[in-house]
């Protein structure tokens, strides 16, 4: 049985999370550095899973993983995994890179300490307060009838599509920038936004906020180096989807049970 003193270790190499090498995808149970062997250089707690508590770690860029773990990008394992663990694992990924892009502060350049109590880091030098960053991001459903409109981003894995989705700009609110993200990645216009829900999500700090829209005209024209295609798709007719841990899914599924075959009456 494991000490209960012990907490689950979401440890990374730069973007890389440690994890077993064989086996579900999950992160050791360790009560401090010795335990690993590892070069540790930042601890932050981050919540609790399983009852266990969670501890974002950042380790020196040399270390090499402990016998049996391995270092893995979290984009080669969230097809599949514990939406819980994504969560917290996507949250010690953010904690972790607010830590590695804020030592120094911004304004002077003196060095920062953490703040007790508070998820903040103060500049010893001029007392400035550092908070973790959050880019909020629209992601929209446009529905059209029976069909909902789907697109493939060069980034994404081969052959997935998805909903559209756009950082937000300075002075703009969510639904002024879905409309301008949808109009420029694929060049039609929508109306009646209703909201969907949110999602943090890791790559690299992004808030999705979802919505679902209508279809109110123009013709679907890619737009170039953003957008490789895009379509429109029947919930009998859909593409390679993204992952059930993703908001973009939760939406494609939403649709899916509205539009899909019902079940016969008895």
């Amino acid at each position: 049985m494991a000490d209960p003193e012990q907490a689950l270790w979401f440890a990374f190499q730069g973007d890389k999370l440690l994890v077993y090498r064989e086996g579900p995808v999950r992160v050791p149970l360790a009560g401090g550095p010795a335990d690993l062997g590892l070069d540790v250089t930042f601890r932050w707690k981050v919540g609790d899973l399983d009852g266990r508590a969670c501890l974002a770690v950042e380790v020196g860029p040399n270390a090499g993983p402990p016998e049996g773990l391995v270092f893995r990008d979290m984009r080669s394992f969230f097809f599949g995994v514990d939406e819980d663990f994504f969560r917290m694992a996507g949250r010690a990924r953010q904690i972790v890179g607010w830590h590695a892009t804020h030592r120094f502060c911004g304004r002077c350049g003196g060095e920062t300490e953490p703040v007790s109590g508070e998820l903040a880091k103060r500049c010893t030098r001029c007392g400035m307060m550092h908070y973790p960053r959050l880019s909020p991001a629209a992601i929209v459903l446009v529905e059209r009838g029976d069909q909902i409109l789907l697109a493939r981003s060069p980034g994404f894995p081969k052959g997935m599509y998805s909903a559209l989705a756009g950082f937000v700009e300075p002075g703009e609110s969510i639904e002024e920038t879905l409309i301008r993200e949808v109009r420029e990645e694929v060049g039609v216009e929508v109306e009646n936004l209703n909201y969907f829900g949110s999602q943090p999500w890791p790559f690299p700090n992004s808030l999705m906020i979802g919505f679902t829209v209508d279809y109110a005209g123009g013709e679907l024209t890619p737009e170039p180096g953003e957008i490789e295609d895009a379509g429109w798709y029947t919930a009998e007719n859909l593409p390679q989807l993204p992952p059930e841990t993703s908001i973009a899914r939760a939406m494609i599924d939403d649709f899916v049970r509205r539009h899909g075959p019902k079940p016969e009456d008895p």
